[in-house]
């Protein structure tokens, strides 16, 4: 019974924490809570969560940026009022309390694919240096028969033998006159 009232009252305090967009009993909800801070929750968020990320496909954050101080606080009271009494640094400050980056900033290239050409050429140098050196130290020379004339005299051999006379090589020659077929 005791659980029970402990249970019920710790989940009351949660749910008038919770902001009215959130829905109220999803563990999402509840841990969002303490991850967020004082931030303030302006949205739906992304998948439902109460969470901040830069994201091109997804521009608008369910958290603000920053947790409130006295200027922001200020500076979103004077939000209210006309805009065109706001300065540029003014509106720059409101903009960088709700946001960390700019769509332009999220959309530059990081420069991190340099770093992935760099280790690939690295590896592929690498691999090259080691099939020189097993070419120079590990493997025997080739065999004689690998030289032209060897390979010369192989061929003569099939023709002499006919071998494969019909789909094969010795298709190609004619043996009347001693040359090989257009």
């Amino acid at each position: 019974m005791a659980l029970r009232l402990i249970n019920s009252a710790v989940l009351r305090q949660l749910a008038s924490q919770l902001p009215k967009s959130a829905q109220v009993g999803s563990v999402a909800a509840v841990h969002t809570l303490d991850k967020i801070g004082k931030r303030e929750i302006v949205g739906y968020g992304w998948n439902g969560t109460a969470c901040y990320a830069d994201r091109v496909d997804y521009p608008l954050p369910a958290v603000r940026f920053r947790e409130p101080t006295n200027e922001i606080n200020a500076l979103r009271a004077k939000e209210q009022g006309d805009w065109k009494k706001l300065s540029t640094q003014e509106i720059k400050a409101l903009y960088r309390a709700s946001f960390c980056q700019t769509i332009a900033e999220v959309q530059a290239g990081s420069g991190e694919w340099k770093l992935h050409l760099g280790i690939a050429l690295l590896f592929s140098a690498a691999a090259i240096w080691v099939a020189v050196l097993m070419n120079l130290f590990v493997y025997d020379e080739l065999p004689v028969t690998f030289d032209e004339e060897h390979q010369k005299a192989q061929l003569q051999r099939i023709i002499d033998l006919e071998m494969n006379p019909v789909t094969g090589l010795t298709s190609k020659w004619d043996y009347e006159n001693k040359k090989w077929k257009n």
